[in-house]
Protein backbone atom coordinates (compact mmCIF):
# COMPACT_ATOMS: atom_id res chain seq x y z
CA UNK A 1 0.00 0.00 0.00
CA UNK A 2 2.87 2.36 0.73
CA UNK A 3 4.66 1.53 -2.52
CA UNK A 4 1.45 2.09 -4.46
CA UNK A 5 0.73 5.52 -2.96
CA UNK A 6 1.10 8.69 -5.01
CA UNK A 7 3.71 10.19 -2.65
CA UNK A 8 5.55 7.64 -0.51
CA UNK A 9 7.17 10.27 1.72
CA UNK A 10 3.90 12.06 2.48
CA UNK A 11 2.23 8.69 3.10
CA UNK A 12 5.04 7.61 5.43
CA UNK A 13 4.64 10.81 7.44
CA UNK A 14 0.91 10.09 7.68
CA UNK A 15 1.51 6.46 8.70
CA UNK A 16 3.64 7.62 11.63
CA UNK A 17 1.04 10.15 12.75
CA UNK A 18 -1.74 7.57 12.50
CA UNK A 19 0.51 5.10 14.30
CA UNK A 20 0.76 7.40 17.31
CA UNK A 21 -3.01 7.91 17.27
CA UNK A 22 -3.74 4.18 17.06
CA UNK A 23 -1.19 3.19 19.71
CA UNK A 24 -1.83 5.97 22.22
CA UNK A 25 -4.96 4.51 23.86
CA UNK A 26 -3.67 0.93 24.31
CA UNK A 27 -0.33 2.39 25.45
CA UNK A 28 -2.04 4.46 28.14
CA UNK A 29 -4.15 1.49 29.24
CA UNK A 30 -1.23 -0.94 29.45
CA UNK A 31 1.39 1.55 30.64
CA UNK A 32 4.49 0.18 32.28
CA UNK A 33 7.59 2.11 31.13
CA UNK A 34 10.55 2.36 33.49
CA UNK A 35 13.16 5.10 33.40
CA UNK A 36 15.72 2.47 32.41
CA UNK A 37 13.92 2.12 29.07
CA UNK A 38 14.46 5.75 28.04
CA UNK A 39 17.92 5.31 26.43
CA UNK A 40 16.64 2.32 24.44
CA UNK A 41 13.55 4.25 23.33
CA UNK A 42 15.74 7.15 22.16
CA UNK A 43 18.14 4.87 20.27
CA UNK A 44 15.32 2.87 18.71
CA UNK A 45 13.58 6.07 17.60
CA UNK A 46 16.74 7.16 15.74
CA UNK A 47 17.03 3.81 13.94
CA UNK A 48 13.28 3.73 13.20
CA UNK A 49 13.49 7.21 11.70
CA UNK A 50 16.34 6.07 9.44
CA UNK A 51 14.28 3.01 8.53
CA UNK A 52 11.24 5.01 7.45
CA UNK A 53 13.34 7.55 5.53
CA UNK A 54 15.05 4.75 3.58
CA UNK A 55 11.83 2.79 3.11
CA UNK A 56 9.93 5.72 1.61
CA UNK A 57 12.85 6.57 -0.65
CA UNK A 58 13.24 2.95 -1.78
CA UNK A 59 9.57 2.57 -2.67
CA UNK A 60 9.45 5.95 -4.40
CA UNK A 61 10.75 4.35 -7.58
CA UNK A 62 11.88 0.89 -6.50
CA UNK A 63 10.26 -2.54 -6.66
CA UNK A 64 8.72 -4.17 -3.60
CA UNK A 65 9.54 -7.66 -4.89
CA UNK A 66 13.27 -6.82 -4.59
CA UNK A 67 13.52 -4.29 -1.75
CA UNK A 68 11.31 -6.15 0.73
CA UNK A 69 12.89 -9.64 0.53
CA UNK A 70 16.44 -8.22 0.64
CA UNK A 71 15.60 -6.00 3.63
CA UNK A 72 13.80 -8.72 5.59
CA UNK A 73 16.43 -11.31 4.72
CA UNK A 74 19.56 -9.29 5.47
CA UNK A 75 18.38 -8.08 8.90
CA UNK A 76 18.60 -11.44 10.74
CA UNK A 77 21.98 -12.11 9.12
CA UNK A 78 23.33 -8.84 10.55
CA UNK A 79 21.92 -9.70 13.99
CA UNK A 80 23.45 -13.18 13.80
CA UNK A 81 26.89 -11.86 12.77
CA UNK A 82 26.78 -9.18 15.48
CA UNK A 83 25.95 -11.81 18.09
CA UNK A 84 28.79 -14.02 16.92
CA UNK A 85 31.46 -11.29 16.73
CA UNK A 86 30.49 -8.86 19.49
CA UNK A 87 28.79 -11.17 21.99
CA UNK A 88 30.75 -14.36 21.29
CA UNK A 89 27.56 -16.30 20.69
CA UNK A 90 27.71 -19.66 18.95
CA UNK A 91 26.37 -20.07 15.43
CA UNK A 92 24.36 -23.30 14.98
CA UNK A 93 24.64 -25.28 11.78
CA UNK A 94 21.01 -24.45 10.96
CA UNK A 95 21.83 -20.74 11.13
CA UNK A 96 24.76 -21.19 8.78
CA UNK A 97 22.47 -22.98 6.32
CA UNK A 98 20.01 -20.13 6.72
CA UNK A 99 22.63 -17.51 5.88
CA UNK A 100 23.62 -19.46 2.76
CA UNK A 101 19.97 -19.72 1.68
CA UNK A 102 19.44 -15.99 2.19
CA UNK A 103 22.62 -15.19 0.27
CA UNK A 104 21.46 -17.39 -2.59
CA UNK A 105 18.05 -15.74 -2.58
CA UNK A 106 19.53 -12.24 -2.58
CA UNK A 107 21.78 -13.18 -5.50
CA UNK A 108 18.75 -14.37 -7.47
CA UNK A 109 16.94 -11.13 -6.69
CA UNK A 110 19.99 -9.03 -7.52
CA UNK A 111 20.33 -10.63 -10.94
CA UNK A 112 16.77 -9.59 -11.75
CA UNK A 113 16.97 -6.12 -10.21
CA UNK A 114 17.00 -3.26 -12.70
CA UNK A 115 18.50 -1.00 -11.50
CA UNK A 116 20.59 -2.60 -8.70
CA UNK A 117 19.77 0.38 -6.46
CA UNK A 118 16.85 -1.65 -5.10
CA UNK A 119 19.27 -4.24 -3.72
CA UNK A 120 21.41 -1.56 -2.06
CA UNK A 121 18.35 0.10 -0.55
CA UNK A 122 17.18 -3.29 0.69
CA UNK A 123 20.54 -3.94 2.37
CA UNK A 124 20.54 -0.48 3.98
CA UNK A 125 17.01 -0.99 5.26
CA UNK A 126 17.99 -4.44 6.55
CA UNK A 127 20.83 -2.84 8.50
CA UNK A 128 18.46 -0.40 10.22
CA UNK A 129 16.02 -3.24 10.98
CA UNK A 130 18.86 -5.19 12.58
CA UNK A 131 19.92 -2.13 14.59
CA UNK A 132 16.51 -1.40 16.09
CA UNK A 133 15.89 -5.12 16.62
CA UNK A 134 19.02 -5.38 18.77
CA UNK A 135 18.02 -2.26 20.72
CA UNK A 136 14.38 -3.30 21.11
CA UNK A 137 15.30 -6.77 22.35
CA UNK A 138 16.75 -5.06 25.42
CA UNK A 139 14.29 -2.17 25.60
CA UNK A 140 11.13 -4.28 25.83
CA UNK A 141 12.57 -5.95 28.91
CA UNK A 142 12.17 -2.60 30.65
CA UNK A 143 8.77 -1.51 29.30
CA UNK A 144 5.43 -2.84 28.13
CA UNK A 145 5.80 -3.50 24.37
CA UNK A 146 2.81 -1.40 23.31
CA UNK A 147 3.82 1.63 25.35
CA UNK A 148 7.42 1.14 24.24
CA UNK A 149 6.43 1.15 20.56
CA UNK A 150 4.21 4.21 21.01
CA UNK A 151 7.07 6.17 22.58
CA UNK A 152 9.43 5.11 19.79
CA UNK A 153 7.00 6.11 17.03
CA UNK A 154 5.99 9.46 18.59
CA UNK A 155 9.29 11.33 18.00
CA UNK A 156 9.51 9.82 14.51
CA UNK A 157 6.07 11.25 13.72
CA UNK A 158 7.32 14.71 14.74
CA UNK A 159 10.79 14.63 13.16
CA UNK A 160 10.07 12.77 9.89
CA UNK A 161 7.98 15.56 8.23
CA UNK A 162 10.65 18.09 9.22
CA UNK A 163 13.50 16.01 7.81
CA UNK A 164 11.75 15.17 4.54
CA UNK A 165 9.97 18.54 4.23
CA UNK A 166 6.62 17.01 3.29
CA UNK A 167 3.04 17.60 4.27
CA UNK A 168 1.74 14.38 5.87
CA UNK A 169 -0.98 12.50 4.03
CA UNK A 170 -3.49 11.57 6.74
CA UNK A 171 -6.23 10.25 4.45
CA UNK A 172 -8.19 7.03 4.76
CA UNK A 173 -5.71 4.98 2.70
CA UNK A 174 -2.85 6.07 4.95
CA UNK A 175 -4.89 5.27 8.05
CA UNK A 176 -5.51 1.77 6.73
CA UNK A 177 -1.81 1.34 5.93
CA UNK A 178 -0.91 2.43 9.46
CA UNK A 179 -3.44 0.01 10.93
CA UNK A 180 -1.89 -2.82 8.89
CA UNK A 181 1.65 -1.79 9.84
CA UNK A 182 1.21 -1.47 13.58
CA UNK A 183 -1.60 -4.04 13.78
CA UNK A 184 0.84 -6.62 12.41
CA UNK A 185 3.30 -5.73 15.14
CA UNK A 186 0.65 -6.18 17.83
CA UNK A 187 -0.40 -9.53 16.34
CA UNK A 188 3.21 -10.70 16.54
CA UNK A 189 3.27 -9.69 20.21
CA UNK A 190 0.09 -11.70 20.75
CA UNK A 191 1.61 -14.68 18.93
CA UNK A 192 4.67 -14.55 21.19
CA UNK A 193 2.32 -15.04 24.16
CA UNK A 194 0.84 -18.18 22.57
CA UNK A 195 3.89 -19.89 21.07
CA UNK A 196 7.70 -19.90 21.30
CA UNK A 197 9.46 -17.03 19.54
CA UNK A 198 11.36 -19.18 17.02
CA UNK A 199 8.39 -20.69 15.15
CA UNK A 200 6.51 -17.38 15.29
CA UNK A 201 9.48 -15.58 13.70
CA UNK A 202 9.85 -18.33 11.11
CA UNK A 203 6.20 -18.27 10.05
CA UNK A 204 6.21 -14.47 10.02
CA UNK A 205 8.78 -14.49 7.22
CA UNK A 206 6.22 -16.01 4.86
CA UNK A 207 5.48 -12.32 4.29
CA UNK A 208 8.54 -12.22 2.02
CA UNK A 209 6.87 -14.57 -0.46
CA UNK A 210 3.44 -12.97 -0.01
CA UNK A 211 4.93 -9.53 -0.73
CA UNK A 212 6.51 -10.77 -3.97
CA UNK A 213 3.19 -12.21 -5.12
CA UNK A 214 1.25 -9.07 -4.19
CA UNK A 215 3.85 -6.93 -5.97
CA UNK A 216 3.05 -8.81 -9.16
CA UNK A 217 -0.74 -8.84 -8.73
CA UNK A 218 -1.32 -5.37 -7.25
CA UNK A 219 1.65 -3.30 -8.41
CA UNK A 220 2.19 -5.17 -11.72
CA UNK A 221 5.90 -5.60 -11.12
CA UNK A 222 7.81 -8.02 -13.41
CA UNK A 223 7.92 -10.88 -10.90
CA UNK A 224 9.09 -14.00 -12.72
CA UNK A 225 9.89 -17.49 -11.44
CA UNK A 226 13.48 -16.52 -10.61
CA UNK A 227 12.33 -13.65 -8.40
CA UNK A 228 9.77 -15.85 -6.65
CA UNK A 229 12.49 -18.47 -6.11
CA UNK A 230 14.72 -15.80 -4.59
CA UNK A 231 11.96 -14.70 -2.21
CA UNK A 232 11.31 -18.32 -1.18
CA UNK A 233 15.03 -18.88 -0.55
CA UNK A 234 15.19 -15.76 1.63
CA UNK A 235 12.09 -16.81 3.61
CA UNK A 236 13.47 -20.34 4.09
CA UNK A 237 16.82 -18.94 5.23
CA UNK A 238 15.27 -16.62 7.80
CA UNK A 239 13.11 -19.49 9.06
CA UNK A 240 16.22 -21.68 9.43
CA UNK A 241 17.97 -18.98 11.47
CA UNK A 242 14.91 -18.47 13.68
CA UNK A 243 14.37 -22.18 14.33
CA UNK A 244 18.04 -22.83 15.07
CA UNK A 245 18.20 -20.16 17.76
Amino acid sequence: MLAGSRDTRASTAGILIWGVALLSVPAIVTGGVSSDAVPYIAASAVFELCYFVLLARAYESGEVSVVYPVARGSAPVVVLVFGALALNEGVPAGAVAGVLAISFGVLLLARRARPPRDVWFGLAIGLTIAAYTLVDSEGVERADPIAYLALVVAPCAVVYPLVTKVRPDVGARTALTAAATFGAFLMVLAAFRLAPAAPVAAVRESSVVIAAILAAVVLHEPVDSRRIAGAIAVAAGVAAIALSG
